[in-house]
């Protein structure tokens, strides 16, 4: 705490490995530990979709290195005077990807020109304020975030 005026809370970690049952382990740790922080539910429920849809295209495009150790979660909260915000950071050994360059989705005009997929990433584009990644040790570290003012 500085001042009083900003906190800290100390920052959760869960690490799993990359499979689906473990997605679900990992969006019901997100949501109680948002919830005991005290994160708005509007926050909490972007949030989770969003940690579900990163872990779903980690599983789905991160190939076999992905499956060489944990995937590792971070969750920070911060208060702050006048907003509060919450971070959540993966960090994974799959393929290098980089979410925040990829091209923004075009919808299709119809349902014939619609493709598969392609919907991850708007998802977690529409659920958090923030997003960034770098390629780091051979590993990429995704962080989205969402923040809400204090009443």
């Amino acid at each position: 705490m500085h001042n009083g005026i900003n906190t800290v809370r100390p920052v959760e970690t869960l690490a799993i490995a990359a499979s689906g049952e473990e997605i679900r382990r990992a969006s019901a740790w997100l949501t109680t530990a948002l919830r005991q922080r005290d994160v708005p539910n509007p926050q909490v429920e972007r949030l989770e979709l969003a940690l579900h849809e990163v872990l779903a295209n980690v599983l789905a495009h991160g190939g076999n290195p992905m499956r060489a150790e944990p995937i590792r979660i971070c969750l920070e909260v911060r208060a702050k005077a006048t907003t509060g915000e919450a971070r959540v950071k993966v960090r994974d050994a799959g393929m290098p990807f980089d979410p925040t360059g990829a091209p923004a989705h075009t919808p299709a005009r119809t349902l014939a020109e619609a493709p598969l997929g392609g919907l991850g990433l708007p998802l977690i584009r529409r659920c958090s304020d923030w997003m960034s990644y770098r390629r780091e040790g051979g590993r990429n570290h995704f962080v989205f975030g969402a923040r809400w003012p204090k009443l």
